[in-house]
């Protein structure tokens, strides 16, 4: 099966799973889209279960096994859902709120990889599942991060404060790249190829992300200035996508932090700068291509999530693991966000915020690229499975239930 024949497929998924979403249950599409790859994963199951020599079910799952969901996120995807997330935020109202994003997005990562970690590895050995510390730890360096994408299509529905959303969009958008830069750092460690040198990581941290930020707003600047010489939607289309990719793919061969750079460049060609830039109905053109931009690439995100389910081991020995490790997560969250929690409910008596924090925490796509992105080895099935649970809960309980949490939260305001 060629690429363009399997890319066919997977649209064609989409667009009837998105199709059956809207004319029955009319749930967000992210969800929906996960649940639609679940389903049937499990159906394939059952299928595999009663006709295990049938011929199409093996040509799926070898179909399934050759999807690169890693570099499929993590190469391709990222940058245009960073760009197209980031070019929704109030640029103003996060500059004003930078100390809670900034701490957050590096104190809160460190702090939840700690709990999360040491967590996860006192309830392995209470199980008797064997996992080393240096592995529970890596754990903790790819679930703590919250998910941009799945934080950026969920918080937008909600009636939050923008405050609050924006410290929610502002932190998802900035704190994958120090989970990845932790979750690098810890790897090594695991596989004893490295060490973890506190203040070098902190270092190696801050020069990727701020030489990243840097980075995609220059690049961004630079483009909202030629765009002001001209009035043409699809040439100034274009040069949006060349931002994107040119901030994406400059800062990593710059040994910078490609998601930061594009974010950065994302948040200013979204601000007024770039809004002043485009002229007649470019704008309208503009922000309406990155919309279906955002919206097509997350449908397929989490559809692919939900079909990656095929291939994630699962084992009746570890289902104890799997079910801890969703009130730990949580429990990890609630700890890094009760001090900001009760500024935002102290300072500006919005009504909800630990909870408000605490939910949509959401994590999703990243995390499991990350844990696809371990070497083959005893531990990866395992970590595999757990990340997968933590995920599927988060979108799917998490996702659904957010927005019915803000609305009640709002009425008794």
């Amino acid at each position: 099966m060629t690429v363009f024949q399997l890319g066919a497929i997977l649209m064609t998924f989409v667009a009837v799973a998105g199709w059956i979403n809207i004319k029955t249950i009319n749930i967000a599409h992210g969800v929906a889209m996960l649940f639609a790859g679940i389903i049937g994963s499990l159906i394939f199951f059952a299928i595999e279960s009663i006709w295990p020599s049938l011929s199409v079910v093996k040509q799926i799952k070898d179909m399934v096994s050759h999807i690169d969901f890693a570099s499929a996120v993590l190469r391709y995807m990222l940058a245009f859902l960073l760009f197209a997330g980031s070019m929704q935020v109030d640029f103003g109202e996060m500059r004003r709120r930078w100390f809670s994003v900034s701490a957050l997005a590096t104190l809160g990562v460190a702090t939840s990889v700690i709990v999360v970690g040491a967590g996860i590895w006192g309830v392995a050995k209470l199980l008797g599942i064997p996992l080393p510390l240096p592995w529970a730890l890596v754990f903790g360096a790819l679930i703590s991060p919250t998910d941009p994408i799945a934080v950026l299509a969920t918080v937008k529905h909600g009636r939050l404060p923008k405050s609050l959303m924006v410290i929610l969009q502002g932190e998802a958008l900035f704190n994958d790249g120090v989970g990845i830069v932790a979750f690098t750092a810890l790897l090594a460690l695991a596989l004893g190829s490295g060490s973890v040198d506190p203040l070098h990581a902190i270092l190696e941290v801050g020069f990727e992300a701020l030489g990243g930020l840097v980075f995609g707003m220059a690049v961004s600047a630079l483009a909202i200035e030629a765009m002001r010489t001209i009035d043409d939607f699809a040439v100034e289309v274009a040069m949006s996508i060349a931002i994107a990719m040119v901030a994406f793919a400059g800062a990593q061969a710059m040994g910078l932090s490609g998601a930061i750079a594009v974010v950065g460049a994302g948040l200013l060609f979204g601000g007024k700068r770039g809004q002043q830039a485009m002229q007649g109905e470019t704008e309208a053109y503009l922000r309406g291509f990155w919309k279906l931009v955002d919206e097509i690439l997350n449908a397929l995100l989490f559809l692919l999530l939900g079909i990656e389910m095929l291939v994630v081991p699962f084992y009746f020995n570890q289902i104890g693991l799997l079910l801890a490790a969703i009130p730990l997560v949580l429990l990890a969250r609630l700890i890094v966000v009760l001090p900001w929690g009760a500024y935002y409910r102290v300072r500006h008596s919005d009504k909800g915020a630990f909870a408000i924090m605490t939910w949509g925490g959401l994590h999703g796509a990243l995390s499991l690229a990350l844990a696809l992105a371990i070497p083959q080895g005893p531990e990866r099935a395992l970590l595999l499975s757990v990340t997968y649970a933590v995920v599927a809960f988060s979108i799917s309980v998490q996702g659904l239930t957010f927005v019915p949490l803000t609305k009640y939260l709002n009425r008794q305001a």
